[in-house]
């Protein structure tokens, strides 16, 4: 018997979720032929067989999720068991948009796949649960219709008992029964943790008069132009900062991350080189990330690398916010919604639209007057007529 396992699906993604089988249990099937597509955090991935083969058994259904090394298929194949490379899945083809990266009808990754046994992966044991609990107990688990992998043990070492299920059960009866968080918001979830025991943040806030701006003026694209300029004048934002190694990378290109809202979770593809392209090349770049990205075919790497990280909240409601920075960058902007308000101009009360602003930044890596020196740049560069 031959075990296909959960291939390192590559761009530090770990773990990935079962989407749909492509066959079934005692199919035969050729070499290349679609077995399964699993979703990582960033994207869909499809993945082909390294055999040709009868298919024994597979491993784990819809939702379920797998680690690296985690068996996804067993077949009975003539294909000698060597334990090494036995197929590649293709590069992804250039995107005709300048995005930065490239892009496919589905994502796919150069990783290789091994065949081997289940044994090989120290985590292969683990694949659907992690929970340290008895037979029995797992019994009961499912009886009561209970996901035993949310359930706090408070037994010795962790150890999940009866009274923990039944506890879990009564509060799925009172509230209604919790849902695991899966792909995208998986991540954002660790991604914030991440964020909140490594950062040190503090947030400054602003208004930028927009009142000279054209009608129909592209607020998003205004505001990438405007943090390019900013990282010019102060490029102490657009850094890396390594908090174990206390160093940090000055960045030359300004590689923004975009915040995009999807009904999966959030989303921060990677505008390329913002300060030396025109507004039409960004939109159409920003255009093409946000297709992708509702469709999910958006390739991992586009979504990695960012210099410096925009949320424009403002295009759907709210003034002012605090954003979190996320490591390695060390500054975050977040727009708020343009409205009217009468502010004091060249000495008179008139009726202005404005733009809020918020930046937050990683104290440990960036002075406050840096911060503040940051944030005028942008409010002057706004505050001009429309630029190409």
């Amino acid at each position: 018997m031959k075990y296909f396992k959960l291939p390192d699906l590559g761009e530090g993604l770990s773990e990935a979720e079962i989407v749909e089988w492509h066959v079934k249990e005692g199919e035969e099937i050729k070499e290349d032929q679609l077995l399964v597509s699993v979703e990582t955090a960033k994207a869909i991935v499809d993945l082909p067989s390294p055999v040709s083969g009868k298919v024994v058994a597979c491993f784990g259904q819809p939702g379920d999720v797998l680690h690296i090394g985690d068996p996804l298929v067993e077949f009975d194949s003539q294909a000698e068991d060597t334990g090494t490379v036995v197929g590649k899945i293709p590069e992804a083809k250039k995107s005709k948009v300048s995005t930065g990266a490239s892009t496919t009808a589905k994502s796919s990754v150069t990783e290789q796949f091994i065949i081997g046994s289940p044994h090989a992966s120290s985590s292969s044991h683990s694949s659907y649960s992690q929970a340290k609990a008895t037979p029995s107990v797992r019994a009961l688990a499912r009886r009561l219709d209970v996901d035993i992998d949310s359930v706090r043990g408070s037994g010795p070492e962790g150890r999940i008992l009866a009274q923990d299920i039944e506890s879990y059960a009564r509060v799925d009866q009172e509230k209604g029964q919790g849902e695991t968080l899966r792909g995208v918001r998986r991540t954002m979830a660790k991604t914030m943790s991440l964020s909140h025991q490594h950062v040190v943040p503090v947030s400054i806030f602003d208004v930028a008069d927009v009142d000279k701006w054209a009608e129909g003026e592209d607020t998003t694209m205004r505001l990438a132009k405007a943090i390019a300029a900013a990282c010019k004048k102060e490029p102490a934002l657009n850094v890396w900062f390594d908090g174990e190694h206390m160093s940090r990378r000055m960045c030359s290109q300004v590689d923004l991350g975009i915040a995009v809202d999807t009904d999966q979770g959030l989303f921060v593809p990677v505008l390329r080189d913002i300060n030396n392209r025109s507004l039409k090349n960004l939109r159409d770049g920003l255009n093409h990330l946000r297709a992708d990205v509702k469709a999910r075919t958006i390739p991992p790497s586009e979504m990695l690398g960012a210099t410096i990280t925009l949320s424009n909240f403002g295009t759907m409601a709210g003034r002012f916010a605090t954003p979190v920075v996320v490591p390695p960058t060390v500054a975050i902007i977040g727009a708020g919604k343009i409205y009217e308000d009468v502010v004091v101009y060249k000495g008179e009360a008139q009726i202005r639209s404005v733009m809020p602003l918020s930046l937050t930044f990683d104290h440990r890596a960036v002075t406050g007057g840096e911060a503040a020196r940051f944030l005028a740049a942008i409010l002057e560069s706004l505050s001009k007529k429309r630029i190409k």
